[in-house]
């Protein structure tokens, strides 16, 4: 098989690439080692940035978008028992949305397939050759035989585990990495949501969050141990640990119904630098992982492609390869301060073991700082809505 760009990975970046590259006129084939169900099922991110949705709906996928999404023009913050919301409309002028990840998924696979382009589902022992040449290729097993596809580029979308990152030497890339002493119990609930905005919570015991998938899904974690097993959560300790985080305010009463799914996060911040060897170019978990606590995994992703289709437009209609050389450091500067947001919200909200009194303290009064100052908040809100797009 022949193709101009070749796509390992079918999550939100490199179906987004493949949607992108499409409107701009150039072929792609898209591999995936899952199912197309178990993609289009798959549980993850669900908070939209003002950019990311504006590009989904400029680009023809916002149809179902635009009527199912759950519109947020701010977000609460809990602490000390009181409730505090900042209002991204007023203060930065934008909002996020709640759409989850796999409805994205869904929405781009039915696109693409919509318009005949191909997405190989299902394949196996997929490797990279010739990353350094001209044509590199993609190898893999599809229903006992052995395939390759010859590319002008190769978009290594696959996530943290995949085998586009590994597939760049060792001594040619640089890795950042920090490790948080915590994780996060995620659980899928049947109730509706207990705020219809996002409730970040602050506590002595630990970090809580209410978010919501739909009207009628909350989704709840609780900051636990790294090394935690689900079997050590039943629903009774859950909402016992939910209740006492979330505690407080008048008024204030906290949704519950039957938890139907769980699961346990692990937390760290990772980038690799470059985001490219020869011709193969990182995008999304495959460069970099940020803490979930700021919902900018998939945003960031999203951010990669659109610097990557608009370099590879340059290429195939331009002649142009400078976009493409400067592609990872475009990228970067948004990976870096999208890395310092995360970081700055999961050391802002979370306990840690070896928190003194002082420490205690301080968190608490750079929260009370964000809740009573304009300046404070914006800070935030600019933050958590998107930061604007650079292309130089």
């Amino acid at each position: 098989m022949r193709t101009q760009v070749g796509i390992v990975g079918a999550g939100p970046a490199g179906l987004v690439l493949a949607h992108l590259l499409h409107l701009a006129g150039i072929d792609s084939i898209v591999v995936e080692n899952r199912s197309r169900s178990y993609i289009e099922q798959r549980l993850r991110a669900g908070l939209l940035e003002q950019g990311s949705a504006d590009l989904l709906i400029e680009t023809g996928l916002g149809e179902r978008l635009q009527r199912e999404c759950m519109l947020h023009d701010g977000l609460f913050i809990k602490f000390k028992g009181e409730l505090h919301r900042l209002d991204f409309r007023a203060l930065v002028g934008k909002s996020v949305m709640i759409y989850g990840q796999q409805e994205i998924v869904k929405d781009l696979v039915a696109a693409r397939l919509g318009y005949g382009a191909p997405i190989l589902f299902e394949v196996g022992d997929v490797a990279l050759h010739d990353l350094g040449g001209p044509h590199p290729r993609i190898a893999f097993t599809q229903n006992g035989e052995r395939r390759e596809i010859q590319c002008d580029f190769i978009a290594g979308c696959d996530g943290f585990h995949g085998i586009s990152r590994p597939s760049i030497p060792a001594d040619r890339i640089t890795v950042f990495e920090r490790i948080y002493p915590f994780a996060w119990l995620g659980v899928l609930v049947e109730a509706p949501p207990t705020r219809d905005e996002l409730v970040y919570t602050h506590h002595e015991r630990g970090f809580a969050l209410l978010t919501m998938r739909t009207p009628r899904l909350s989704r709840l974690y609780l900051q636990c141990a790294p090394d935690e097993a689900e079997t050590n959560w039943p629903d009774d300790r859950i909402w016992e640990k939910l209740r006492l985080r979330t505690a407080g305010g008048e008024g204030w009463q906290l949704s519950e119904g039957p938890i139907v799914q769980k699961g346990i996060t692990e937390m760290r911040s990772f980038a690799v630098e470059p985001m490219h060897y020869g011709r193969l170019f990182l995008a999304g978990d495959a460069a970099h992982i940020v803490p979930p606590t700021g919902a900018k995994g998939m945003n960031l992703a999203i951010a990669d492609v659109r610097v990557l289709a608009r370099a590879l437009t340059a290429f195939y209609k331009e002649g142009r390869e400078d976009a493409l050389a400067g592609y990872s450091r475009v990228c970067l500067r948004r990976v870096w301060k999208v890395q310092r947001f995360s970081w700055w919200m999961t050391q802002l909200l979370h306990r840690f073991d070896d928190d003194n009194a002082f420490d205690r303290r301080r968190q608490l009064a750079e929260i009370d700082y964000i809740t009573s100052s304009r300046a404070g908040a914006m800070t935030w809100a600019e933050n958590y809505v998107g930061l604007p797009m650079e292309w130089e």
